[in-house]
């Protein structure tokens, strides 16, 4: 399989690493397997024989039309976390050119992929529209407002939907890449994983900070701290609407559009942060805690913390 990953000026420094030496590894170690897949023949490619990553290190690259021929395309993240800025340049003149080569891909129906911010790059060329995505869980407000045709659930790790593949926050990177092998292997993927000590990550849900998620909206913010005020109560979404003077439809509306979900469901996660924080933090008995965060029944808070996290009560209170 050829595969072309683009190195562009200012590309995430571990992002692009992380693709390289995870098929790199694969290559390795293809060879262990009784019945080996064919090997990646990765070319790191730009637009330029030189550019600069985010961090200031210089790479060489072969022309990005070697990108023509590949069967697959990878675009590593931005290394830009601030969301105005981010925006500003994924739609701007100095992307337009990522833009181009994305969306000339996909016309020829080569599949495409990306981790991160780079999700971004692959939305604003549009060959996400109508399709399911994921991205970095803190930018998924931004991102759910400005691709609203764009269906993206940042609890994923790693997403495919119609020859597009994403994945989630920087490190998704990895994943990314085990992603790209395990189509053609899964067995070399978990090798790959074994030597690499990387453990199963299906989903960012464990890594996410609703507050994080919940600034981006001033009435969605506000639900957040009235409801963390009362975690331990039976909450009423019509009467936290009242709380903050807004109707129950308006406060429904504000977290759907920002959150991507019900504000009972976002509720759910603030109370499985806390008790995961809990149970990393303090003695306490499973049934003491799930009363703390609202929960009259230890086994409701035990199926809700497996559901959202992938880890038993057990496995979070021994981290």
């Amino acid at each position: 399989m050829d595969v072309a990953v683009l190195a562009y000026d200012g590309v995430f420094d571990s992002g692009l690493a992380a693709i390289l030496d995870v098929l790199q590894g694969a290559n390795a170690m293809r060879g262990e397997l009784p019945q080996p897949p064919p090997a990646w023949e990765v070319t790191t490619v730009g637009f330029h024989r030189r550019i600069r990553t985010g961090a200031g290190h210089v790479v060489a690259t072969a022309p990005v039309s070697e990108a023509r021929g590949a069967d697959l395309l990878l675009v590593p993240a931005l290394a830009e976390r601030r969301p105005e800025a981010l925006i500003d340049h994924v739609s701007g003149p100095g992307s337009a050119a990522v833009r181009r080569l994305v969306a000339d891909a996909r016309e020829r129906q080569t599949p495409v992929a990306s981790a991160c911010t780079g999700t971004f790059l692959l939305a604003e060329s549009g060959v996400l529209d109508g399709r399911r995505a994921t991205t970095s869980w803190w930018l998924a407000p931004v991102f759910r407002m400005r691709y609203p045709a764009v269906t993206v659930d940042e609890t994923r790790m790693v997403t495919t939907s119609d020859g597009v593949t994403t994945a989630g926050a920087a490190f998704g990177h990895v994943d990314l890449a085990l992603a790209i092998v395990r189509m053609s292997s899964p067995a070399l993927a978990d090798l790959v994983a074994r030597y690499l000590v990387v453990d199963e990550r299906p989903s960012q849900s464990a890594y996410t900070i609703p507050s994080a998620l919940a600034q981006s909206d001033p009435t969605v913010a506000a639900f957040e701290r009235w409801a963390r005020l009362h975690l331990d109560e039976p909450i009423s979404i019509g009467q936290a609407a009242q709380a903050l003077g807004v109707s129950e439809r308006t406060l429904q509306r504000a977290v759907q559009r920002a959150l991507g979900t019900s504000p009972i469901r976002f509720v759910q996660d603030l109370r499985i942060e806390q008790a995961s924080h809990l149970l990393r933090t303090t003695d306490l008995s499973l049934e003491a805690i799930a009363r703390r965060v609202g929960y009259e029944h230890a086994n409701t808070l035990r199926i809700l913390l497996r559901e959202r996290t992938g880890s038993t009560a057990g496995a979070l209170r021994r981290r």
